[in-house]
This record gives C-alpha cells, structure tokens and sequence, in this order.
C-alpha cells in the first residue's frame, strides 16, 4: 500500500484505503486528514478510562489515523503516560506524535516556562513517559503567554534546534490561539519553523485561519488546525467551565446546537465537515477519549456533507454568529493570568 506508515499486520487495509493524507509542509510526513488530539486522554474535557484511552488510540491507528498531538500540560503528564501505554506495543513506523514544550501545571506560578534549561528536561520527561527515542514534531507551546516573543525568539527557540540536532524530535513546530502572533513569530525567527497549530480559528464561529493560509502555504508551513468544536461549544451540553470564550458567544453556540437539533442533525458533525473544507489544511486535530467519540468523528470527516448539512452551516453561521458583537477571545486568558502573576509577585515583596 502506497502510504509511507502502513503496517502489514497492524493497520486494517479497508479503513485506510478510505483515509486521505497529505504533506505536513516540508516534513517529508504524510499525515492523516484525521489525527488524535491528547487533550482529553489527559482529562481536559472530564475524567476518563485508561482503558478506554488506550482501545481508542489502538482504533484511531488501526483505521489510518497516523498522527498525534499531546503535550505535558494535557494531565500534568497523564496523557503522555498513558499514551505511552498505548503505543508500547504500536510499531514505531505506524505513526508520527507530536509533544511540546513551556505549559504546564493547573498552578499559575507553575503553569508556563519557556527557559531553554526547561526545554531540555521537558523534553526529556516527555520521552520518557511516552516510552520513545524521539518525536517528530516539538511544539512551543501556546506562546502568547510568554513574557515576551524576544524570549522564544532568542532562548526558547534555540533551545528546541538543540533538541532536534540532539535527534530528540525532527521537526519544530508553534501552538497559539493568536494567528496574528504565530505570523510573527515565523517572520522573525532564525530557527526554521515547519509547523505550526492553530486551534478553534477555523470553525463555524470563527474562520480567521483560511485568511493565514496564503502565508504559511507561501512558507511551505504545514498547517494543522485543531478544534474544529471550538473545545467544547459546538456541541451538545455545556464546555467546560475554564473555557474562555465570552457569554455571549457560549449563549449562541447553545441556541445553534439546538436549532440544529430540532432540525434533525448535529452541530458538532456540522463543525467538524466545515472544518475540513479548509483548502490547504494537512490535517484536522480532533481529541477523543472513548472510541464512540472517535468513529463519530472519523465517520463525520470522511463523509460528504449532504445538500441539507450545507444549508444548515450556513444557516447557523448567519443565525447566530456573524452577528455577535466579537467571535473570538483573544487575550482574554493571558490578562487573567498576567493579573494573577502580579498578585503573586506583588505579595512576594
């Protein structure tokens, strides 16, 4: 089979025919148009099963999914463990994973670090709970909240080029919710940048990301865009409480998922088919932690929306979110955290 991480004996040959892959920019890698977010294997998003973890990562590979994005801060460490279980018995060459580095723990004081001393034990732990040699991607992880871009331009940054020539991981890689700040970074870096993630900026909300394209295809950037369910408001039931996003767009992400209900479809399955109409895109980042999720979501991506699912997102797009007042929440957790850094310091003195 023509696809550089089949495995005979491992993969099953009808799911991944079905499967589409393309090149993450300059990589050499051919990713999935799927691939495994970590996030909720480390309970982002609710407690989970190991057990269940695992039997899904072990699916997702099995059906052609061959790339997967985790990182210390998804569990302080959980869901590098326990995805280190899960591909202990997983060949190498089935998959590629992608870790990061600089956030961290729930504790403000603890949660972010970008010092070229941390990259080096980060990276270091990372591997050893993943039960690997290397990764293929390092990532800064969401790099807004650095006290200054000079800092990862100048410490940070550097430091993961030692990492890659260490042969720790093959290829360097931004995480940020700030589009306009990774464009930046990619401009004044002299370490060569080969991916960048952007998540919940190209969704039914807001599509900032297709407005990014031309730069990072014109930097030959492989682009993976995560959270096509805006972490939790494109779908039924309530996000989770430390989600940042303003009332008014929680309020109309739960009148869009009704209206879409009492249609007859699902708001989720409506985001994740808009999302991957991106033109460009090498792949779409989706977390699970059950395999139900999983399938609900690979059915949903492999899928042609129907003529009436077309309708739908554009009606729930012109119903309820071109109109609000902002679509995006950009800034609004760094003030916060910046605020509470401040009182921190402030009663250290």
């Amino acid at each position: 089979m023509d696809q550089p991480t089949f495995v005979e004996g491992f993969h099953d040959p009808e799911a991944v025919k079905k499967m589409t892959y393309h090149p993450l920019g300059n990589t050499g890698m051919q990713v999935s148009r799927l691939s495994l977010g970590g996030g909720p294997i480390g309970g982002l998003y609710g407690s989970t099963s190991e057990a269940e973890c695992v039997n899904m990562v072990h699916s997702a590979l099995k059906s052609g999914v061959n790339y997967i994005d985790t990182a210390p801060w998804y569990g302080n460490g959980r869901s590098e463990e326990v995805l280190g279980k899960a591909l202990k018995d997983v060949p190498r060459s089935a998959y590629y994973i992608g870790t990061k580095i600089g956030r961290y723990e729930p504790c403000v004081e603890r949660m972010f670090d970008f010092s070229a001393e941390r990259v080096a034990s980060s990276v270091d732990l990372s591997l050893k709970l993943l039960g690997l040699d290397y990764v293929d991607v390092i990532q800064v992880h969401d790099l807004e909240f650095a006290e200054s871009l000079d800092l990862i331009l100048n410490e940070t940054l550097p430091a993961l080029q030692k990492v890659v020539e260490q042969g720790k991981a093959r290829h360097i890689g931004i995480t940020g919710y700030p589009l306009s700040i990774l464009k930046q970074v990619v401009e004044r870096s002299s370490v060569k940048i080969e991916v960048v993630l952007s998540y919940a900026r190209n969704t039914l909300i807001d599509d900032v990301l297709k407005e990014y394209m031309p730069f990072f295809q014109s930097r030959n950037i492989g682009v993976i865009s995560a959270c096509a369910v805006a972490m939790g408001l494109l779908c039924e039931g309530e996000p989770p409480e430390w989600h940042p996003a303003q009332q008014e767009i929680k309020d109309a992400s739960k009148l869009a998922a009704k209206f879409c209900k009492d249609a007859g479809s699902d708001l989720a399955r409506l985001a994740v088919q808009f999302s991957a109409s991106t033109e460009g895109v090498a792949t779409h980042l989706m977390g699970s932690n059950d395999s139900r999720i999983f399938r609900r979501n690979l059915e949903a991506i492999l899928s042609t929306p129907t003529d009436l699912e077309v309708e739908l997102s554009q009606q729930v797009q012109e119903k309820f979110f071109q109109k609000l007042s902002k679509r995006e929440w950009e800034g609004v957790s760094e003030v916060e955290y910046w605020e509470e850094m401040r009182k921190i310091q402030a009663g250290k003195r």
